[in-house]
Order: structure tokens, then C-alpha cells, then sequence
């Protein structure tokens, strides 16, 4: 099998298993006991989180452990909209129909359950949220805004700083999902300029169930989880220390390696991009044409079942992923893509192919000289 589905995960770095592996036995306290053996624990979790304040640019104190970049996304936009209203009374939520579900559901249960209004954000033919668009949408009672730094279903990076400029300047809070972008993209909150930015272990060949949440000092959250007094008090619970010296080690990394790992797969995404257009007919890329992470290729194709597509290529050898869920066997196309302005028999076809580490110039070769014929059969069957 050829892996092509970086965006989903990574494999995990032998140099992050190697760093966790004596949290596990040999450092095993809890960090919150008071003993030698607590001790350590906690010393390893406070040296993480000076570590991810590096790559940050801010304060370790700035720095939220957290299961997942999905859940810090829940406790960035639950946890500031409700201080917000309680503070100071604001009940509207900016976000766009191009966020992860993360967000997007979470932004969704807040004006449902909590009595929120919520409003989307417009964005361009690329999935970008332009800062006209959210200029308009602000107004007096802008609690926060939320919008992901690159998009994890079409590559696309969106303007964060001048973005967060608005926000600034108009006393809203800003929040970015910067799971996807972690792993090619600078992550410093001040050159972004943003409130509150979420990140998840395994995009960047760390861990699964470990993430964190950047959140400026001063920012005021309501809890998610309460208990203890772990991380600020604003998520408790014993900290997962392997995987938080695992996370802090991964991102260490991706910082560090970032110019060679991006030079690595960008003229391989560019040969993808290039052969795919030229080569298949009806085909069209999705995402902005050089705005976008430097490892993702993302397409739609008229006339083909997503689905069906990913289905043959995994028989023949390659791990891929679509944008269109199958939902009780209906298919319905990616939100993200008919944000586009995609029609159905255009935006059920969609197709992501993302790169990494291990990705060879023989694996790109390959899935070149396999795709063509798939998408012809799949769209052959489309219309039987």
C-alpha cells in the first residue's frame, strides 16, 4: 500500500516514540502527586510545555494540554463565547461552513443549546474568508470569530493576521484552527496576531489523543472539564504526560525541519496537481492554486462517486480520502467543496491526496499512471 493521506494522520516519528517511551515505565508518577516520583512527572510536562511556548512564541503559561486539536477547538470557542456573554453580554459567533467540524458543530450546539446567534462567514472561489467578508459580518455584539489557518479538506491558507487584525481592532476575540497547518506552516501567535490556536499531535507525526490550545494571557475561559486544578484550571484531569513529551517533541520537530520536510513535497504535490489537470478530462482542483499547503493536492471530478473512486484505489494500492460522507448510504457531497459553488455532479467527486515524509517521487509516478483509468472507470459506472 501507497500512503497517501497525510492530512487524515501521520505515522508517528521514531524520534517522538523514543522521547515518550520512559513515561510510560520508568516515569511513571502523576504530576500531580507531591512526591520525587510526581516530581519528575510534572518536570517533564512543565519542560513540554516550554518547549511548545518556543515553537509558539508565547508564554508556557499561554499553553493548554489538551486530548485533541478537536477539543480544543470545543474549549476555545465554548469556553470564550460563554465568558464573553457572562462578562460582558456579546452572544454573536463568526465562523465559516469551511471549518472543520470541530468548530462548525461546536458553533452550531452553542446557538442551539446555549442561545447564541451565529453567522457564516462568506468565502471566495478558493474556500478562502476574505477580510471583507468578515469586516461585514462584525458588530457590537461579535463575542469571537473563528477561522482555520489551511484547510484540511483543500489546502487553501487563509489570511490569519489581517484577519485577526479586524478582530482586534473591533474588540473580538480570534480564534484559529491550526491543526492542519501545524505541520508546514509558522505557528507564531504574534506574527498572527490571534487570541486562541488549537493544535493536534498526529498531523505532525506525534501522537494520537494529545493536543493543545494556545491562549493569549488575559483571554478569560470557561472551563470544559472541571475536577483539579490541572492546566490553569481550565481542563482537568491527570495530565497524559507520555503524550504530552511525545506532542511538545513533534512539534520541537516540524518547527525545526520545516524547510526541508516542505522542499521535500511540494514538487511532488506540484507534479500531482499538474499531471492530474492535464491528464484527466473534467477534472478541476479545489483550493487556491498556490495559496495552499505545500503537501496537498485536492480535486473534484464531474460524474464520479467520491466514494466508489477511493474504493478502487485502495484495491489497487493506495490510501487516499474524499470530501463527500456516505450518510445512511445516501452520499452527500462535502460542505466545503459546494462552498465553493461546486454543482452535485461535481462535488460528489472530490478526491484528496496529501503527502509526507515517506512520500517518493516512484509512489507519485505510480498513482499517476493508476488514477486516470480509475476516475474513467468510476465515472463509466456513474453513468450506467
Amino acid at each position: 500500500m501507497i500512503y497517501l493521506d497525510y492530512a487524515a494522520t501521520t505515522p508517528m516519528d521514531q524520534r517522538v516514540l523514543d522521547a515518550m517511551f520512559p513515561y510510560f515505565r520508568e516515569t511513571y508518577g502523576n504530576p500531580s502527586s507531591i512526591h520525587r516520583f510526581g516530581q519528575k512527572a510534572e518536570t517533564a510536562v512543565e519542560a513540554a510545555r516550554e518547549k511548545v511556548a518556543k515553537v509558539l512564541h508565547c508564554r508556557p503559561d499561554e499553553i493548554i494540554f489538551t486530548s485533541c486539536g478537536s477539543e480544543s477547538d470545543n474549549l476555545a470557542l465554548r469556553g470564550a463565547a460563554i465568558a464573553r456573554r457572562n462578562i460582558s453580554g456579546e452572544k454573536w459567533i463568526l465562523t465559516a461552513k469551511t471549518e472543520h467540524d470541530a468548530v462548525k458543530k461546536t458553533a452550531e450546539q452553542l446557538e442551539k443549546e446555549y442561545g447564541f446567534l451565529l453567522e457564516w462567514l462568506d468565502v471566495d472561489q478558493y474556500g478562502s474568508v476574505t477580510p471583507e467578508s468578515l469586516s461585514k459580518a462584525v458588530c457590537n455584539e461579535t463575542a469571537l470569530a473563528s477561522v482555520m489557518l489551511a484547510n484540511n479538506e483543500i489546502g487553501t491558507i487563509n489570511s490569519i493576521r489581517e484577519l485577526a487584525q479586524i478582530a482586534r481592532a473591533n474588540h473580538i476575540l480570534f480564534h484559529t484552527d491550526a491543526v492542519q497547518a501545524a505541520a508546514y506552516l509558522d505557528v507564531n501567535v504574534d506574527t498572527l496576531g490571534v487570541d486562541l490556536l488549537s493544535l493536534g499531535g498526529h498531523k505532525f507525526y506525534g501522537p494520537k489523543g494529545v493536543g493543545a490550545l494556545y491562549v493569549r494571557k488575559g483571554t478569560k475561559l470557561v472551563p470544559h472539564m472541571t475536577g483539579g486544578g490541572q492546566e490553569n484550571s481550565l481542563r482537568a484531569g491527570t495530565q497524559n504526560v507520555p503524550y504530552i513529551v511525545g506532542f511538545a517533541e513533534a512539534l520541537y520537530l516540524a518547527a525545526e525541519e520545516r524547510e526541508m520536510r516542505t522542499n521535500h513535497v511540494r514538487p511532488l504535490r506540484d507534479q500531482i496537481i499538474g499531471h492530474v489537470l492535464e491528464g484527466i478530462p473534467d477534472s478541476q482542483l479545489t483550493g487556491h492554486p498556490e495559496n495552499r499547503l505545500p503537501n496537498h493536492a485536492s480535486f473534484v471530478f464531474k460524474d464520479v462517486d467520491g466514494n466508489f473512486l477511493l474504493q478502487l484505489l485502495d484495491s489497487a494500492g493506495f490510501a487516499c480520502s474524499s470530501g463527500s460522507a456516505c450518510k445512511t448510504g445516501n452520499p452527500e457531497p462535502s460542505e466545503v467543496v459546494t462552498s465553493l459553488g461546486y454543482s452535485r455532479d461535481w462535488a460528489l467527486g472530490s478526491l484528496r491526496v496529501t503527502l509526507g515524509v515517506d512520500s517518493t517521487p516512484g509512489h507519485v509516478d505510480s498513482f499517476l499512471k493508476t488514477l486516470p483509468d480509475l476516475v474513467e472507470k468510476a465515472r463509466n459506472l456513474n453513468h450506467t
